[in-house]
């Protein structure tokens, strides 16, 4: 009987009494399966008292208390990286960066997980270390690659599973346990300390059974990383939030004829769903997506997996997974001019995706097609295999971001996934589109922008507030500036107030809005601004510095002082 995983806790244990709780889950599941490599108790106890220690210090740190485990084709120094084939396996002297920065602030990370061999495969049975059982049955495969991670969070050992990324192996494993998969526009978490698949469509993600922890993971993760060349930023126009009203694109029902009859019932129920909670919902044809998805392997990019491990397999270690090496091997064939025209149409796809989803806040689909069973894989291991990544498949090939989240259970109560794709940079946008769908808080995900205060015509409920929502403005918290301030009703159309700098005590405090928004947003924004409106730096009550609304000292001598009523939309009231 399927249980879903318990979300994490807002409250958080010490280190050590958490290292000590996934000791006790490990020992009590017993599913030995998920490990290539546990570290001991000793190594973690230590570890843990670090962070207590650094934390007693007065250290802030936003993930003491929570433990990660880290799939076996990422970097941990002092640790064997195997990719799940012992003759591969080496001892790192760096960690991974999107490990480090997790381990700074606070996590400690558990031990190195089960995978499929090389990252090759959706199915979590291509290991000589065994296949990885799904947390909630264990006659049904766990999804791969990323299998150790995501049954390690599924199954209440982890707070935090880290997967790697090429064809859906941060997705799939998380649509089938029912928790969340975060895979981040390509090169925004660094790869560096990741044994390549395919080097340019490889990425680090992040698995929880929360929205917010893992959005907040991706956050910590995310930045340039000189070790990485191609580690990417987010750019200065990145969107820093949904609109309020949310449009979302999801396929005609001929694109989803892959989908078995369970959940194709499941995802008619989730767009339901997501349409009566107010989210707007238009067919869309999809097809050109999942012909560009089938170039991943049956393409000649394919060849990426030879120059990755090809060599290495070509000397038959006893450790290689048999599929895993034929599938390796064919890489090697494909010819220079079929790579050149398998990029070119990738480039035209890219095109059509961008053109197809221009007024939608997202593509939603169905993550996988069907959870088969071990004996099923293991009888039929490429076609099943092949039919699971029919949505997931082109996304890194198309530099598109995906979040993967619980939908609608199947008919027999089952867990059923869903993902909200969006074009890369997209990230935060997806979030907020999951978090609609799952009725959640959207958590930030994005680590930029800058602050602006608003008071009058720009708040929310406001005729201009349309303006901060087509910039991607995020809304921050209600604020009061200091007592140096006095309000006008400005003669414009549409009325605002004008915010004037006053002595300190000569003025009241004006409650106001603080939103978050890109640099070339804010930009954009000044570039536009209308007399006698300016952008100035204005004092918040609790002695912060923001940039925020004023207006010049002439425009409001001529108006109405509107001081008493404490705030713009107070005075409209009356």
């Amino acid at each position: 009987m399927y249980t879903a995983a318990a979300p994490v806790s807002p409250v958080r244990v010490s280190a050590t009494d958490r290292v000590r709780a996934a000791l006790g889950r490990i020992d009590e599941v017993d599913r030995p399966e998920v490990w290539i490599t546990l570290r001991s108790a000793d190594d973690l106890l230590a570890d843990a008292a670090e962070v207590d220690a650094r934390v007693a210090a007065g250290e802030s740190l936003p993930f003491a208390g929570l433990v990660v485990a880290v799939k076996d084709n990422v970097d941990v120094a002092g640790i064997p990286t195997t990719a799940a084939c012992p003759e591969f396996a080496y001892v790192p002297e760096e960690t991974a960066s999107g490990v480090e920065r997790l381990v700074a602030a606070g996590a400690v990370v558990l031990g190195k997980t089960n995978l499929d061999q090389f990252a090759t495969g959706l199915v979590g049975t291509r290991s000589p270390y065994g296949a990885v059982r799904c947390a909630w049955d264990p006659e049904k495969v766990s999804g791969g690659s990323s299998s150790g991670s995501a049954a390690a969070v599924a199954l209440g050992i982890a707070d935090i599973g880290l997967g790697t990324d090429t064809a859906g192996s941060g997705r799939v494993p998380a649509a089938l346990h029912g928790i969340v998969g975060i895979k981040a526009t390509l090169g925004v978490i660094p790869a560096h300390g990741v044994v390549p698949a395919c080097v340019d469509y490889d990425c680090l993600t992040v698995f929880a059974t929360s929205l917010d922890l893992a959005a907040t993971a991706v956050r910590i993760m995310a930045g340039p990383e000189p070790r990485d060349p191609r580690s990417r930023t987010w750019p200065a126009d990145v969107r820093l939030a949904a609109p309020n009203t949310l449009r979302v694109a999801v396929p005609r029902a001929e694109d989803l004829e892959a989908l078995c009859e369970e959940y194709r019932d499941a995802f008619a129920r989730t767009v339901t769903a997501a349409r009566e909670s107010g989210i707007e919902i238009a067919e869309v044809v999809i097809s050109p997506l999942l012909d560009a998805a089938l170039l991943l392997y049956d393409g000649a990019v394919v060849a990426q997996r030879y120059a990755a491990v090809g060599e290495f397999l070509s000397t038959a270690p006893e450790g290689a997974d048999p599929t895993v090496a034929a599938i390796v091997a064919g890489a090697k064939m494909p010819a220079a001019y079929e790579l050149v025209e398998d990029l070119d149409t990738l480039i035209h796809v890219k095109a059509f995706a961008r053109e197809l989803l221009a007024g939608f806040d997202g593509l939603l689909l169905p993550t996988t097609t069907e959870h088969p069973t071990i004996a099923a894989v293991q009888a039929d291991p490429i076609a099943i295999n092949r039919r699971m990544g029919t949505y997931t498949n082109f996304c890194n090939l198309l530099d598109m971001t995906a979040v993967a989240v619980p939908g609608a259970p199947t008919p027999a109560g089952e867990p059923f996934g869903v993902m909200v794709v969006v074009p890369a940079f997209g990230d935060q946008v997806a979030v907020d589109v999951a978090a609609a769908l799952n009725g959640v808080d959207a958590p930030r995900v994005v680590e930029s922008g800058v602050e602006l205060a608003v008071f009058g015509a720009h708040l929310r409920g406001q005729p201009l507030h349309f303006q901060l929502e087509e910039l991607g403005a995020r809304f921050v918290e209600e604020v009061y500036t200091s007592d140096a301030y006095r309000l006008a009703a400005l003669n414009t159309t549409p009325p605002k107030p004008g915010l004037v700098r006053h002595a300190p005590g000569e003025g009241a405090a004006i409650v106001g809005e603080l939103f978050r928004l890109s640099e070339a947003g804010l930009g954009r924004f000044l570039a536009a601004l209308p007399a006698p409106m300016t952008l100035t730096s204005v004092e918040l009550a609790d002695g912060r510095w923001v940039v925020g609304f004023g207006c010049t000292q002439d425009a409001a001598a001529d108006a109405v002082d509107i001081t008493e009523f404490g705030g713009w939309k107070a005075y409209r009231a009356s």
